[in-house]
C-alpha cells in the first residue's frame, strides 16, 4: 500500500511539473498576460483538423484527441468515486496533454528568468498547500489531482497577485531610463500604430543614417523593452531617439509617454490587431491616441479614415499636424506615390522620383519622410536617402531561393491589410508556374478572426494561388474559405519541406505570418 501511495504522489508531482513547464512557457511567450491562460486553454481544447499533409475538407475533422478522452474518463471517474482512475487519468493528462503542446518548444524554450522563477515557485507553493489540505478530507487524492488540472488557473491568479511587485521592480529600470533621457536629452520620435510601426521606425532611422541616431531595437515597444533600449543604447551625443510604442490596452502608451515624452509622434494605422485583447476598434483608437497628448508635432497616415478624423481634433487644441499619404487622399503634406517609379511630393510640390524595392509600403515611407523633414533634413537629402531604403526583414521581403523559387517572407506580419498587400505582391511577381500561400492564418482579431480567415482563403483561391495551412489554430476557417482546395501540415518546418519538394523554378511562395508553437 505504501508503494502505491508513493507512486501516486510521485506521479502527480511529475504531472504537475510537466503542466507547469507547458503553461509557464505559454505565459512567458504571451508577455505574462494572465488573461492568456484562459485564451490558450480554449485554443488547445478545440479539436484538431486533419489529416495533415493531404487535401482537407470539413468532413475530415477528427472529433477527439487524447486530451478529450482523458477529460471524459476523469469526469466519469469523479462521478463514480473511483479515486484510482482519477489519479491515473490526472497523471496521464499532466504528462501528455494538451495534445501538441510540448514540454520543450521548437520556436522558443522556457527561460527561467527571475520573473518566471518567482511565478513558478509561488504557484507551486499554493498547489502544495492545497494538496496537503486535501489529506484531511475523506478523499485525500482529489485536491492533489485538482491542482494538476488547474495549473493554468494557478498561473493566472499568481501572476495577477504578483503584478504590483513586478510593477515596482520595473519602475527601477524606468527611473534609470528617465535619468538617462534627461542627461542625454535627445529629440524623441515616438511611433505607434496597429501595423507599420516597426517598418516606419526602421525607415526613419535609415533616412537619418549617421552618428547620433538610436532606434529601439526589434519590437522593444513596451515599458520593459523601451527602458532597456534606453539604458543600454542611449549614449552621450545621441541626437535623436526613435521609440516604437505598442499597447495591449488603454493607459500603456500614456504611461510610456509620461517618462519618455515625444517631441514628434507618428501614428501609422488603426486596425483590428490585438482586437482579441482590446475588444473593439474604438478602444484601440483611444489607446493609440494617447501618443499625441505630449507631442508638439503629430504625423498621421491620413489614408486611414480613423486617423484622418484626428486632424481637426488635434489642430483645435493647438498641436501641429503633418498629414502623410500614399496618394489615396488628395489632401496631404507629404505624399509618396507608388508605381513603376515612386514619386515624392511635399507641400503639394513634386520633389522627384525614385525606385523602390518590392515590399515597401508607401504610407510607411511617407510617415518616415515626414518625420525626417521635421527633424531638419532637406528635401534633397530625403530624396537622396529614400532611394536606399530596404524592406524590413520578414516583412514582405522578396528573394529568390537557390532552387529558383521566388520567396516572399512576410512572417512578421499578421493583419488583414498586410495580408492583402502581400498577396498582391505575390501576384505581381513575374512567374510562369505555381503561386502558393503558406500561412497559419491571422490571429488576435477577436470576433473578426473567423470571418477574416475565411476571407483570406477565399482571396487566395480566387486569385489562382494555392493555400497551404500550417497548424490548426485557424484551420477550420481557412478550409471553409478554400472550399476544400487546401492542404494542411502540422508545423512550419513541414511546410518548408513541402515547398522544397514541390516547387521549382518559375514558382513562387508567400510565407504569410508564422505562429510560435505555443499556438496549436
Amino acid at each position: 500500500m505504501i508503494v502505491i501511495v508513493a507512486l501516486g504522489v510521485v506521479g502527480l508531482a511529475m504531472a504537475f511539473a510537466a503542466q507547469m513547464a507547458r503553461w509557464l512557457r505559454v505565459l512567458q511567450r504571451e508577455h505574462y498576460d494572465p488573461r492568456s491562460m484562459i485564451r490558450f486553454l480554449g485554443r488547445w481544447s478545440s479539436p484538431p483538423v486533419g489529416p495533415a499533409s493531404a487535401p482537407v475538407r470539413i468532413r475530415d475533422r477528427r472529433p477527439v484527441t487524447l486530451s478529450h478522452v482523458l477529460v471524459v474518463v476523469f469526469v466519469v471517474a469523479l462521478a463514480l468515486h473511483s479515486d484510482a482512475w482519477v489519479v491515473a487519468t490526472t497523471i496521464l493528462y499532466g504528462l501528455f496533454a494538451p495534445t501538441g503542446l510540448g514540454l520543450r518548444g521548437r520556436t522558443g524554450a522556457l527561460r527561467f528568468t527571475r520573473r518566471a522563477t518567482l511565478i513558478a515557485l509561488c504557484a507551486s507553493a499554493v498547489a502544495l498547500a492545497i494538496s496537503l489540505a486535501g489529506t484531511f478530507s475523506a478523499r485525500p487524492w482529489l485536491l492533489g489531482a485538482a491542482v494538476v488540472w488547474a495549473v493554468p488557473m494557478l498561473l493566472d491568479v499568481t501572476t495577477r497577485l504578483l503584478a504590483p511587485y513586478e510593477r515596482r521592480q520595473a519602475r527601477r529600470f524606468v527611473e534609470l531610463a528617465t535619468r538617462r533621457l534627461a542627461s542625454v536629452h535627445p529629440r524623441v520620435v515616438a511611433i505607434t500604430g496597429s501595423y507599420g510601426k516597426t517598418s516606419t521606425k526602421n525607415h526613419l532611422a535609415d533616412l537619418l543614417a549617421g552618428a547620433g541616431v538610436v532606434a529601439s531595437p526589434a519590437s522593444f515597444n513596451n515599458q520593459a523593452g523601451l527602458s532597456r533600449a534606453i539604458n543600454e543604447n542611449l549614449v552621450d551625443g545621441t541626437r535623436v531617439f526613435v521609440a516604437e510604442m505598442g499597447t495591449y490596452g488603454p493607459g500603456e502608451i500614456a504611461d510610456l509617454c509620461a517618462w519618455c515624452p515625444p517631441e514628434i509622434a507618428i501614428v501609422t494605422a488603426i486596425g483590428p490587431v490585438h482586437l482579441e485583447r482590446m475588444g473593439s476598434l474604438d478602444v484601440i483608437e483611444r489607446a493609440k491616441f494617447e501618443i499625441t497628448e505630449r507631442a508638439r508635432t503629430v504625423i498621421l497616415n491620413v489614408d486611414d479614415a480613423r486617423l484622418a478624423g484626428w486632424v481637426a481634433r488635434l489642430v483645435a487644441r493647438g498641436t501641429r499636424v503633418v498629414r502623410a499619404s500614399a496618394g489615396a487622399t488628395g489632401d496631404a503634406d507629404v505624399t509618396v506615390r507608388a508605381g513603376d517609379v515612386w514619386r515624392l511630393e511635399v507641400g503639394g510640390e513634386d520633389v522627384g522620383v525614385f525606385s523602390a524595392p518590392p515590399g515597401l509600403q508607401a504610407s510607411n515611407v511617407a510617415c518616415a519622410v515626414a518625420a525626417a523633414l521635421e527633424l531638419g533634413l532637406s528635401r534633397e537629402e530625403v530624396l537622396s536617402r529614400v532611394r536606399m531604403l530596404a524592406p524590413v526583414a520578414h516583412r514582405a521581403h522578396v528573394a529568390r531561393a537557390e532552387s529558383g523559387v521566388v520567396v516572399i517572407d512576410d512572417t512578421f506580419n499578421a493583419n488583414p491589410a498586410s495580408a492583402e498587400a502581400s498577396l498582391a505582391l505575390l501576384l505581381a511577381q513575374d512567374l510562369t508556374g505555381r503561386r502558393v500561400v503558406v500561412t497559419p492564418g491571422l490571429i488576435e482579431l477577436g470576433v473578426l478572426e473567423h470571418g477574416s480567415n475565411i476571407s483570406l482563403a477565399q482571396k487566395v483561391i480566387a486569385r489562382g494561388a494555392e493555400l497551404l495551412i500550417v497548424g490548426r489554430t485557424n484551420a477550420s476557417a481557412l478550409q471553409i474559405g478554400a472550399q476544400g482546395a487546401a492542404r494542411r501540415v502540422d508545423t512550419r518546418e513541414d511546410a518548408v519541406a513541402w515547398v522544397r519538394e514541390s516547387l521549382v523554378t518559375g514558382d513562387g511562395v508567400l510565407y504569410l505570418n508564422d505562429l510560435p508553437d505555443h499556438y496549436p
